[in-house]
C-alpha cells in the first residue's frame, strides 16, 4: 500500500461506530425500564401488606371491644382525678390548739369532732358578757317598773286637768316625766336586745374551739399540731395554721380531662367511656361523661370534660393520672 493509501485509508469514515454505541443504549435503556418495574412491583405489594395489616388490626379491635362487651373508641384524652368535694378545715376563731383528733387516711364522718382550741379565753368572755347581759335585764326591770309607777299618775294628772283642778305648769311636768320614763324603758329594751346579742355570739365563738367535720370523707392532709396557733386569717405570723385538714369525699372522685375544641362535636353529656388509671393501666373502669364545660381553654385550644366513675373503689385516689376513652352510643 503506498503512502497515498494510507492517507486516504485514515481520512474514511466507518460505518458500523453507530451501530455498535446505539446497541449499547438500547441496553442500558431495557434496565433501566426492568428496574421501574420491579420497583412499583415492590411498592404495590408493600401497599397491600400494610392495608391487610391495618385491617387485621382493625378486626382484632372490633373483636376484643365485641368480647368485652363495649364498643370502639371515638376519642381518647387524658387528664387527672380529681374530687369535686373536699374542704380544707379551718377554726373560725383563733386559737391555741389543744388536741387534734385526725391522721392523714384517718375516715371522718359529718359532724365528728377533729380537733379543739384552747377555750379558757373564749369561756372568760362569755362569763364577762353574760355577766353585762344580766346588768342590762336588771336596768330593764328598774325602767320597766318606773314606766309603770309613771303610767296611772300621768292619767291622774289627765282627769284632774280637765276638771280644772290642776294648773298647765304642773300637768306640764307631770307629761315630761311620763315621756322621760317611756323614752328609758324603750333605750334599756334596746340594750337589752344588743346585750343578749352579745352573749349569743360569745357562745357561737366558745362553740368553735370544737372543730368538727363538715362532711363525711377521708382525710388527706393533716395541718396543726397541739401547741400551734391557728387563726382564720393567718395573721399571727409565719407560723401561725390557717387549716387543721383537708377531708375529701371519696365519693365524689371524678376524672377531668381537656378534650381538643376540634373533636369536642364527638363528646356528649351521658356519652359511655372507659377510665384507664395510670397506676392500673390494664384495669378498664366503666364510665360515662357528665358535663362538658361551656368554656374554651385559648391557650390550650382545649374544652374541659366531666367524666365520672360508674363503679367506686379504693384503688381510686386523687390527683391520680388517667386515660379516657369515649365510646360511641348513649349511656
Amino acid at each position: 500500500m503506498t503512502e497515498r493509501d494510507q492517507l486516504l485509508d485514515e481520512l474514511r469514515i466507518d460505518r458500523t461506530a453507530p451501530a455498535a454505541g446505539a446497541s449499547k443504549r438500547g441496553r442500558y435503556l431495557a434496565v433501566a425500564l426492568l428496574v421501574v418495574v420491579l420497583i412499583a412491583a415492590g411498592l404495590y405489594y408493600w401497599r397491600r401488606q400494610a392495608a391487610a395489616a391495618e385491617r387485621a388490626a382493625q378486626l382484632a379491635a372490633a373483636a376484643d371491644s365485641h368480647r368485652s362487651g363495649g364498643s370502639a373508641a371515638l376519642l381518647d384524652a387524658s387528664g387527672f382525678v380529681v374530687a369535686r368535694r373536699q374542704a380544707t378545715v379551718s377554726a373560725t376563731v383563733g386559737g391555741r390548739v389543744t388536741e387534734v383528733l385526725i391522721d392523714e387516711g384517718s375516715r371522718v364522718t359529718s359532724g365528728q369532732v377533729i380537733a379543739r382550741l384552747d377555750d379558757e379565753p373564749y369561756r372568760l368572755a362569755l362569763n364577762q358578757i353574760s355577766a353585762q347581759s344580766d346588768a342590762s335585764h336588771a336596768q330593764l326591770q328598774a325602767a320597766q317598773a318606773a314606766f309603770d309607777n309613771a303610767q296611772p299618775i300621768y292619767e291622774r294628772n289627765q282627769k284632774q286637768r280637765a276638771a280644772g283642778f290642776l294648773s298647765a305648769q304642773d300637768f306640764d311636768n307631770a307629761h315630761a316625766a311620763f315621756d322621760a320614763a317611756r323614752t328609758a324603758l324603750l333605750v334599756q329594751q334596746r340594750a337589752v336586745a344588743v346585750a343578749d346579742a352579745a352573749v349569743a355570739a360569745a357562745r357561737r365563738n366558745l362553740s368553735d374551739t370544737v372543730i368538727r367535720a363538715p362532711f363525711t370523707g377521708v382525710v388527706t392532709y393533716k395541718g396543726a399540731q397541739p401547741g400551734e396557733i391557728v387563726s382564720p386569717a393567718a395573721a399571727g405570723g409565719g407560723y401561725t395554721r390557717t387549716g387543721i385538714g383537708t377531708i375529701v369525699d371519696m365519693d365524689s372522685l371524678e376524672v377531668e380531662v381537656d378534650v381538643s375544641e376540634n373533636f369536642i362535636t364527638r363528646v356528649h353529656p351521658g356519652q359511655p367511656a372507659t377510665i384507664r388509671l395510670n397506676a392500673y393501666p390494664d384495669w378498664e373502669i366503666p364510665a360515662s361523661v357528665i358535663a362538658v364545660i361551656p368554656t374554651a381553654d385559648r391557650s390550650k385550644a382545649t374544652v374541659k370534660v366531666r367524666v365520672g366513675f360508674k363503679t367506686r373503689d379504693a384503688r381510686i385516689l386523687p390527683e391520680m393520672g388517667a386515660r379516657v376513652a369515649f365510646e360511641a352510643g348513649a349511656s
